[in-house]
């Protein structure tokens, strides 16, 4: 049970609590009431603010509505005048451009051309929309006019400023080729880069607006006319050089100024000069011989004239190339890429027919050569050959995209000079083998016959020249010919080309053959002389020059590759004819040699046969001896060691028989006039016989 006091206590707080929340509760409704009276404010206002919303859009609706259809008709006023200014300003086109359209466009390029965009809008304007007014005549007209005017300025900017390239340029552009030495490219600029770019915006507004391509024509006549007249110029300019100074100069190094030019000799691409100065050195050591005429024209006699054009020719072909890829690069922008094939090849057309009919009249003049054995002219073709075929690769880049019948030209002119080169070597060999034995033309002296200089003179013309030689053979299948198989592997997929060992195996085995031709001819020749040791001479002079020939060249070695023993055998042949010389002094020789003299006791009194008989045998040996010396004065060996090695063998024959002869019966008393019949000492028996092959003793 709850004590009292507890009790009491307990419903005291329990009375405060709930005074505490009756308190909280008046509190809430009053809270409620003025929440309520508040909400009931806020709606009231609301609604007169809605009320007065409505009022206002139900004026200002109209007014907006209104003021939206003003601006709609103002924009239309304004994009209608807009229209008329436009419209009107087409009908001002032709008289504000037409002063601007009849001046022309020389100097003022751009305004000229924003010119004819306003022309050409006021065209199509007047063509959509009055088709029958006559202001489209008047602008058509005037776009006419200033399409002309274009067409006439492109033609003008074109020639004015297209120049021909100097020869100067040309030599310093090409030299290049030889050199080991990178060299800074040498500049060709054809036009001013203010003149390109107004020929490229005039060519370009031609294709895109004027709808013309007269001007490609234009372009590719003018700058045709320069490319054809700078290889010319080239040409001419060979031929100046050679005919002042004998060798043309390239006087122009791109890095100096050119008031102080450099020369520069041009690299000569033949080996006509190299064989001739070979002529000289032999001549220098006794190997000349040219008192003996055949059929064959002299080499070392031909004009350098032939040079020049052979120089001329080869450098021209070298020029064509870098001049056409420089005007490629140049047609590139100024043609539309699809136009710019056919333009190219009607631009180099003027310049490669006249290389290549130069080419022709090269393959057509050797040709006449060989009919009339003149087979120093053929040789042109051998150097020029050879750089069209170094030139081809090129050749065929430039013209890539032109027509077949262009790519073709310069393959028909190797072929040509191909053909004509194998039927000058075929020809050059039979002529060789069937030159004719004509006694007035015969060395009297028995020296080397011209028809063996010209021969070898020839054929060091093919050292330098050994693949291009061996494809003219080869392209007459001439391996048949000479029996020579034809190894698969040899040939590469194209029939006419073929590896550098069957090419030079092809070539020794022609120059065998030529050798082998003229050591029979020269054995009919030699028949021709009516003493046999002169006959002897006369070939051992012949075998002894071709042997040094090939020894002081590498025909040697080229002779080696099919013929091992070419050098021993021509030995054989050259001691073979001195033997054969030697047997000349026999009748003299035997005069007085052991077997044939009389045998006596010494002391013992001659009887007069014996004495005669050697008398006979002094009188038989000093005339034999006289008459023999006589002779053989004038006959030559050029050839000095192999002059000294004859006369000492010689010498030593006769002077050891004579010596003999006279130590036996010089003391005998076979006559009273000794004197008359012991006419020379042994000395100058020997000194006779060294001037023997001495014309100038």
């Amino acid at each position: 049970m709850i004590p009292p006091q507890e009790a009491s206590a307990r419903r005291r707080e329990i009375e405060d609590k709930l005074k505490q929340e009756e308190e909280t509760l008046s509190f809430i409704r009053d809270s409620l009431e003025k929440s309520d009276q508040l909400t009931k404010n806020m709606v009231s206002i609301l609604s007169s603010f809605e009320s007065r919303l409505m009022k206002l859009e139900n004026s200002i609706i109209p007014v907006h509505k209104q003021t939206e259809n003003l601006q709609r008709l103002q924009e239309n006023v304004e994009k209608t005048l807009s229209c008329l200014d436009h419209v009107i300003s087409y009908y001002h086109v032709a008289s504000d451009t037409e002063k601007i359209i009849r001046e022309g466009p020389t100097g003022r390029l751009e305004e000229y051309l924003g010119s004819m965009a306003k022309i050409q809008k006021a065209v199509e304007y007047f063509q959509d929309n009055s088709p029958d007014s006559p202001e489209l005549n008047k602008v058509k007209l005037l776009f006419e006019r200033g399409k002309e005017s274009l067409e006439s300025e492109f033609r003008s900017l074109m020639t004015r400023h297209s120049k021909v390239v100097s020869p100067v340029l040309i030599l310093d552009l090409i030299s290049g080729e030889d050199e080991l030495e990178v060299q800074e490219e040498v500049p060709l600029e054809h036009l001013p880069e203010g003149v390109l770019q107004d020929v490229i915006r005039i060519s370009r507004w031609l294709v895109e607006y004027g709808r013309n391509q007269d001007f490609m024509n234009v372009y590719y006549q003018i700058r045709s006319s320069q490319l054809d007249r700078s290889i010319k110029g080239l040409k001419e300019h060979f031929r100046k050089s050679s005919s002042s100074s004998g060798v043309p100069y390239s006087p122009a190094i791109p890095n100096k100024r050119k008031d102080t030019p450099t020369k520069k000799p041009i690299k000569r691409p033949g080996t006509i000069r190299k064989a001739q100065n070979l002529l000289k050195q032999y001549s220098q050591h006794g190997l000349d011989g040219k008192k003996g005429g055949s059929n064959l024209i002299p080499l070392e006699g031909r004009d350098d004239t032939l040079d020049v054009e052979t120089d001329a020719y080869i450098h021209c072909v070298s020029a064509f190339v870098r001049l056409a890829q420089s005007e490629y690069q140049l047609l590139m922008d100024v043609i539309p890429e699809h136009h710019q094939k056919k333009t190219f090849d009607s631009l180099i057309q003027d310049a490669l027919d006249g290389l290549m009919l130069e080419g022709e009249n090269i393959v057509s003049a050797a040709r006449k050569a060989i009919t009339r054995h003149d087979f120093s002219a053929v040789l042109t073709v051998f150097p020029i050959l050879r750089h069209l075929k170094q030139t081809k690769p090129e050749f065929d880049q430039v013209l890539q995209g032109t027509a077949a019948s262009t790519k073709n030209k310069l393959p028909g002119l190797i072929t040509s000079m191909e053909t004509v080169g194998a039927k000058a070597l075929e020809d050059f060999a039979d002529n060789i083998k069937n030159d004719p034995d004509k006694e007035y033309n015969m060395p009297k002296d028995g020296t080397v016959h011209e028809l063996t200089s010209n021969a070898i003179l020839f054929l060091q013309q093919l050292l330098d020249f050994q693949e291009t030689a061996g494809a003219m053979l080869a392209s007459q299948v001439l391996g048949d010919t000479y029996n020579i198989p034809l190894d698969p592997r040899e040939t590469s997929s194209s029939a006419t080309s073929y590896s550098s060992e069957f090419s030079k195996r092809l070539l020794s085995t022609y120059i065998c053959k030529v050798l082998g031709n003229l050591q029979l001819n020269l054995l009919s020749k030699s028949k021709v002389y009516e003493d046999p040791a002169l006959s002897a001479i006369f070939l051992h002079n012949n075998y002894n020059y071709i042997l040094k020939a090939l020894e002081k060249s590498e025909l040697i070695q080229l002779v080696a590759v099919t013929q091992k023993t070419a050098e021993r055998s021509y030995r054989e042949h050259i001691e073979q004819q001195i033997q054969t010389y030697q047997r000349s002094w026999l009748k003299v020789t035997d005069y007085i040699a052991e077997k044939n003299l009389p045998v006596f006791q010494p002391g013992v009194k001659l009887r007069d046969k014996e004495r005669q008989m050697i008398k006979e045998r002094f009188k038989g040996f000093n005339d034999g001896l006289e008459e023999l010396c006589k002779i053989q004065k004038a006959w030559a060996i050029p050839d000095m060691e192999q002059r000294d090695k004859i006369r000492q063998a010689q010498k030593n024959i006769v002077r050891e028989t004579y010596g003999a002869f006279l130590h036996r019966y010089g003391s005998v008393p076979f006559t009273k006039n000794p004197e008359k019949y012991i006419k020379y000492r042994v000395e100058q028996v020997g000194d006779m016989i060294d001037r023997l092959f001495d014309t100038s003793a």
